[in-house]
């Protein structure tokens, strides 16, 4: 099975993000806030995940050009 939109069905989506993003009410404290909301547009079938993860890195490569010694507001990561 592939993870491409054309490869899967909406119900196929839903199950690969449910399963790659696991019991995210166990993680951190303020980290998971909207992390699954994120991949909604790959389960709607608009965006692939390629796509929305690379969203997601380039506003921290932005952000952490703006702020030189920028850290972490996670105590995990």
């Amino acid at each position: 099975m592939g993870y491409l939109i054309s490869e899967t069905t909406r119900e196929e989506r839903e199950k690969i993000v449910a399963e790659a993003l696991g019991n995210i009410e166990a993680s951190c404290d303020g980290c998971a806030t909207g992390l699954a909301d994120r991949y909604q547009e790959y389960i709607d079938g608009k965006k692939e995940l390629r796509q929305i993860n690379m969203e997601f890195n380039a506003r921290y490569i932005k952000a952490d050009e703006e702020m030189p010694g920028r850290q972490s507001s996670c105590p995990m990561g």
